[in-house]
């Protein structure tokens, strides 16, 4: 058996303990990314992870992307301050500064998220060619929390006159934007409401066949998608990353790409004050 010397032994111990400390502070390190679950956690990993990517060499610190099972989890997540950094839909935004005493701050939005539209999609054999043709069918949305998929379709359809609840047969959540229209193409439902980006998304990538199932009614223009933080992340942690998010150049090839994969065209900044009409709308179709 070796014995130590009590120098040795508190040489030993001060060793460990700085180890352990190196160790927690680089745990600490960790810049921790998530969004809403759109489409599934796949395709949100393939095109978010060049963004945590881009963000690691901008920030100097690791990035993990990490996707959540649905929207709920994503606003639980940054009110908790389990995550560092969230996209979210304008109502999710809403829902989070609500639950966090007003805590969650919008840095950046793409430029399209100005002018977001929602689509309503059906069988074009169906017979549906109005809002008021759905009545009586059955008619599916995305997730609840959803602005694109559920918040927004039904305050325009409140504004049309229509209650689904009363005026439609039967009403479904799907959960994410692509599992909407899988449930129109498969004739689950009759009919349903998406984000137009991911629609035209499927479109263009031929995995929809337009002659089968097309839009027939798109929503007036609303704000929509940010990047969120918490109120409690230092400031100037909080300006770096708005400035990472401002920076990505559609000029740069790398950069290009990470804007294509995230349907922008180029961020720009936000502020809290572009999600008031949002939250209004949530109240009066009885969402909040």
């Amino acid at each position: 058996m070796i014995s130590l010397s009590p120098s040795r032994t508190l040489r030993s111990l001060l060793t460990c303990a700085l180890l352990a400390f190196g160790a927690l502070a680089h745990a600490q390190q960790v810049f921790r990314v998530t969004t809403i679950p759109e489409e599934a956690a796949t395709e949100q990993v393939r095109k978010f992870t060049p963004l945590a990517t881009y963000l690691e060499a901008a920030l100097g610190v690791k990035v993990e992307f990490t996707p959540v099972s649905d929207y709920p989890a994503a606003v639980e997540a940054l009110v908790n301050k389990k995550v560092d950094l969230v996209w979210f839909g304008g109502f999710t935004h809403v829902q989070a500064n609500l639950r966090s005493g007003g805590k969650i701050v919008p840095l950046a939005q793409r430029e399209e998220d100005t002018r977001f539209q929602s689509v309503f999609i059906a069988k074009t054999d169906s017979g549906i060619k109005t809002l008021a043709d759905m009545k009586g069918r059955q008619v599916s949305f995305g997730s609840q929390s959803s602005t694109s998929g559920h918040l927004m379709p039904r305050s325009f359809l409140l504004q049309a006159g229509i209650t689904p609840e009363k005026d439609f047969r039967r009403i479904a959540y799907s959960g994410a934007h692509d599992a909407t229209i899988a449930s129109v193409v498969s004739g689950k439902v009759d009919a349903a409401a998406l984000d137009i980006t991911v629609w035209r998304k499927f479109v263009s990538e031929n995995r929809v066949d337009t002659k089968a199932v097309d839009v027939f009614y798109t929503t007036p223009p609303y704000f929509n998608y940010n990047w969120s933080v918490h109120a409690d992340m230092p400031q100037a942690l909080q300006d770096r990353v708005k400035a990472a998010l401002l920076a990505l150049d559609p000029a740069k090839p790398e950069q290009a790409e990470i804007l294509r994969l995230n349907r922008a065209t180029r961020y720009i900044a936000t502020t809290p004050e572009n999600y008031k009409g949002l939250e209004a709308a949530a109240r009066s179709a009885g969402l909040l």
